[in-house]
């Protein structure tokens, strides 16, 4: 009876890890297709232009609204994430008064070559070539979340005279407060790697590369020279408020530096503390 049991429960855990495969190759990209969005652009009586541009041979998704005779906002989501991260946003009147807002798909996300991941330093040196197309004389504000909040600094500096101002929201930026995470390791070169759903997968490989990468980010702060506003939820657990404290200290050259900590916030305050970020972008120009 009991050896009938083990093979039963051998089978169904086979059967099990056989679905979850399949179904992990599909789910949980976190994208939406440029007709879906501009569906739902539309309903809020907003144009969305999406765009993808060939830089080498990778490719790099955006969305854009707003006028184009305005000054810019490019937002730059976590991991995992896409563009869409920041559609509230870029449908939001008051903001389209004011400004151009683009969202970019980081390169192994959303549609810039999904899958394929890449090291921080080479993402900027991806998606740089398009601030020449996107110039239109107007200022440059860069928004960044998570992941995304070490990015626009690297951003800012390979894009020289190119930027007016950063907004890190939740940016993850020390590397004393980078937890080790081997089991990453485990699940990333083999076929552990398949058991991750959809953008887990590039997500987790680039976890492993930022390691590293985010200790060569750190001669970078130096170099910022514009304004710069953190923004970070005093309860976040994915990246501690520790990483807020760290960059106020290295922003040393920085024409100014305003934080916002916010008691109680999480790590998702671009959606559960929507209004406080809001207020802050329509003060940056």
């Amino acid at each position: 009876m009991k050896n009938k049991y083990v093979k039963r429960l051998g089978w169904g855990t086979t059967i099990f890890v056989l679905v979850w495969l399949l179904m992990a190759q599909g789910c949980m990209k976190f994208r939406i297709s440029d007709s879906e969005a501009k569906k739902e652009f539309d309903k809020e009586g907003v144009l969305l232009y999406t765009e993808t541009v060939k830089v080498g041979d990778h490719h790099i998704h955006y969305a854009r609204s707003g006028s184009d005779s305005l000054p810019t906002i490019v937002f730059v989501h976590g991991s995992p994430g896409s563009w869409s991260a920041f559609s509230q946003y870029m449908k939001d009147k008051e903001l389209l008064s004011k400004y151009r807002m683009i969202s970019v798909d980081r390169p192994g996300f959303g549609n810039s070559d999904f899958g394929r991941s890449e090291h921080l330093q080479k993402q900027s040196q991806l998606i740089s070539p398009l601030f020449s197309e996107w110039n239109n004389g107007k200022s440059v504000f860069l928004v960044g979340h998570s992941l995304g909040g070490p990015l626009i600094i690297q951003m800012n500096n390979d894009n020289p005279g190119s930027v007016n101002g950063l907004v890190l929201l939740s940016a993850s930026v020390d590397p004393a407060e980078e937890k080790k995470e081997w089991w990453r390791y485990m699940l990333s070169g083999n076929l552990m790697q398949y058991l991750l759903p959809g953008a887990f997968r590039p997500s987790n490989k680039e976890l492993i590369f930022f390691k590293n990468d985010i200790t060569h980010l750190q001669h970078e702060f130096v170099n910022v020279k514009t304004k710069v506003f953190i923004i970070h939820g005093m309860k976040d657990s994915f990246v501690p408020v520790g990483n807020a404290e760290y960059a106020i200290k290295q922003m040393v050259n920085a024409s100014s530096v305003e934080t916002i900590l916010i008691p109680g916030a999480n790590h998702f305050i671009p959606w559960t503390n929507y209004d406080t970020i809001k207020e802050v972008l329509m003060k940056l120009y």
